[in-house]
């Protein structure tokens, strides 16, 4: 099945960033085995009218156009709701796509995302035309007040930006799968290894956003391309309905109506 985001289609349900990778080059081989058609850029970092912007700029077309992808810009870096919205419309201006990722950070240690900036920036935004993706913690009000103000897309995190640490609350996100079952939940920031996306998917997320546990990997291509064969796993294994868990032993082979040969000794 395919991926639904602001009306466009996608074959790939895992987005993908484009930051930390040793090269160009090992970041473009990367985002092709992975198959991903959404990747996230940086103004800030990766500014096309700079020079030091322009060669993964130029890697960055080629990659979209190959794929027949879609460009994600993200506002990473920015603490405050008219930050966050200044970013944005330059964003809009160069990279010609009203699709935004909001980021608005709070805390400098955990890159918590400041909640009350973020809902500010959030309505500005999607009066102003934005497709917005919330990057948000894992907090089910939060949740609910960003797609009641219109976002059909939202991206409470696994655990801070970076970690590694994969699902710190499985509770809280199977919360919020279960309380916003219209909304696109895609799993962003603190994914460290394939088999926490496809734990994910198991839930009945719809995707994951992922960019360190790839491009810090020791073999970034190979680890790309095993993220995207473990989203699909966990995609069919919830399609498929996951047997219910039991308190105690079952055995799998009945003796219920098995023939048996006894031999007499």
């Amino acid at each position: 099945m395919s991926l639904n985001i602001y009306g466009q289609s996608l074959d790939s349900r895992l987005l993908i960033g484009s930051a930390l990778y040793a090269s160009p080059e090992i970041m473009k081989k990367s985002i092709l085995a992975s198959g991903s058609q959404v990747i996230t850029l940086s103004l800030k970092r990766q500014n096309p009218s700079k020079q030091s912007g322009q060669q993964i700029w130029r890697y960055l077309q080629e990659i979209v156009q190959k794929v027949n992808g879609q460009l994600l810009p993200n506002t990473a870096g920015c603490k405050t709701a008219k930050e966050a919205v200044t970013l944005a419309k330059m964003s809009r201006e160069i990279f010609q796509t009203n699709w935004l990722k909001l980021e608005v950070i709070g805390d400098d240690y955990n890159l918590q995302p400041d909640p009350i900036e973020l809902l500010i920036a959030a309505e500005q935004l999607i009066k102003d035309g934005f497709n917005i993706l919330p990057y948000c913690t894992d907090d089910l009000v939060l949740c609910q007040r960003l797609y009641d103000l219109g976002c059909e897309v939202i991206m409470p995190w696994a655990s801070p930006i970076g970690t590694g640490k994969g699902l710190m609350n499985p509770y809280n996100l199977e919360t919020i799968r279960l309380r916003l079952p219209q909304a696109t939940l895609i799993l962003d920031a603190g994914i460290g290894k394939p088999s926490d996306a496809c734990l994910a998917m198991e839930m009945g997320y719809d995707g994951v956003l992922l960019n360190s546990a790839i491009a810090l990997a020791d073999n970034p291509v190979l680890m790309a391309k095993a993220f995207g064969q473990a989203l699909q796993a966990g995609e069919q294994g919830y399609v498929a309905g996951i047997m219910a868990q039991r308190q105690t032993a079952h055995p799998s082979t009945p003796t219920l109506d098995t023939p048996f040969w006894h031999q007499n000794n």
